[in-house]
């Protein structure tokens, strides 16, 4: 390894670059990377997975660990939805561990005007109903229904499995509740919709 890639560095002929011009160049190969995912009805990719996605079709390396970077990569592609009118696309990435898509995603509701969500699984539910929106926005083959929101795999199989766990008395009150619905999304403007389900932004109005 040369001194030059022990920081970033172009894949073809080993020549330095900044870090701020990878940032840009890794947004725009995620971009489209991530709209591949979108069109695969609720498909996740993992944020290790786009790192080494977005280094491979850009030619631009780095030797420096994706958790580091890859933060700073998807904030850029978050303006550039909004910017564009798209979906939050970041919410089809989740962490390896966890199947969440973590703290990060806070970028998402900032960009759209609305405050963080502090309960992570709020935050989970929130973002499944993002990623339902870039699926039914780029074309996926959704189910007749229109498709419904879903946690990411790994997620989901955690939850089943707590679910599943014998509960005490006092717990089984609370485990026989019913599960929050996801919130629901502006299809226009991708804003969570209040009590009312009629855009603050656009005016469009969802049934229940």
């Amino acid at each position: 390894m040369t001194q030059q890639q022990r920081g970033y560095w172009r894949d073809s002929d080993g020549s330095a670059v900044a870090v701020s011009q990878a940032h840009i160049v890794w947004t725009r190969a995620a971009y489209p990377a991530l709209v591949d995912v979108a069109r695969r009805y609720h498909a996740v990719i993992t944020y290790a997975e786009l790192a080494e996605a977005v280094q491979q079709a850009s030619g631009v390396r780095t030797s420096i660990n994706q958790r580091h970077w890859i933060g700073k990569v998807l904030a850029l592609v978050v303006r550039e939805a909004h910017r564009r009118g798209d979906p939050p696309l970041t919410a089809l990435v989740v962490h390896a561990t966890d199947g969440m898509v973590g703290a990060g995603y806070q970028d998402v509701l900032a960009v759209a005007g609305q405050p963080p969500i502090v309960d992570e699984m709020d935050r989970e539910q929130h973002a499944a109903a993002a990623r339902l929106a870039c699926y039914r926005h780029f074309g996926a083959d959704l189910p007749a229904d229109g498709g419904i929101p879903a946690l990411a795999p790994r997620l989901k199989s955690a939850v089943t499995r707590k679910a599943a766990r014998p509960t005490t008395t006092a717990t089984a009150t609370a485990a026989a509740a019913p599960a929050p619905r996801p919130p629901a999304i502006c299809p226009t403007c991708f804003l969570e919709l209040p009590a009312t389900r009629v855009c603050d932004s656009c005016g469009a109005t969802i049934a229940p």
